[in-house]
C-alpha cells in the first residue's frame, strides 16, 4: 500500500494529563494501517484562545503520509478524539484532545465538515511554531 498524500495534523489538550493525551493521540495515529506518522513536533505549552477562562494547552503538529482522502482522514481523527473521551461542551472550550487537519497536500477543500487549509492556522502561533518545526526537514 503506497502512502501518497502528505497531511499535517494539529493536536491540542488542556485537560487531564495533557502530555500523555497528545502522546496517546499520536500513538493511535501510528497504529492506523492507512497512516504513517513521519514526524511530530516538540510539545508547546500555550495560552488558550477564544474562551480564555480555561487551563493552558499543550500543542503539537504531526506530519503524516496517508492513502486516506481528506474526509476519511477527518473521520479517523474524530474516532481518535472519541476513543480518548473528548466531550464537546463549549466552542473553543477545554478539551482532553483535539485533532485538526491543517493541510492536506496542496489542495483546498470547503465543505460543511472540513475546510483546508485550516482557515485560522495562519493566525495561531500555537499552530505555526510546531508546524514550522515539522516542515523544516521535509
Amino acid at each position: 500500500m503506497k502512502l501518497e498524500h502528505i497531511a499535517y495534523i494539529g493536536l491540542g489538550s488542556n485537560l487531564g494529563n495533557r502530555v500523555s493525551n497528545i502522546k496517546k493521540a499520536v500513538k493511535l495515529l501510528k497504529i492506523k494501517q492507512e497512516i504513517r506518522v513521519e514526524k511530530t513536533s516538540s510539545l508547546y505549552e500555550t495560552e488558550p484562545e477564544g474562551y480564555k477562562n480555561q487551563p493552558k494547552f499543550i500543542n503539537a503538529v504531526t506530519r503524516i503520509k496517508t492513502i486516506l482522502k481528506p474526509h476519511k482522514l477527518l473521520s479517523k481523527c474524530k474516532d481518535i478524539e472519541k476513543k480518548l473521551k473528548r466531550k464537546r461542551t463549549k466552542r473553543w472550550g477545554p478539551r482532553i484532545i483535539d485533532l485538526d487537519i491543517l493541510m492536506y497536500d496542496s489542495i483546498k477543500v470547503k465543505s460543511k465538515r472540513l475546510v483546508l487549509p485550516h482557515p485560522r492556522m495562519n493566525k495561531r502561533k500555537f499552530v505555526l511554531e510546531p508546524l514550522k518545526e515539522v516542515l523544516k526537514d521535509k
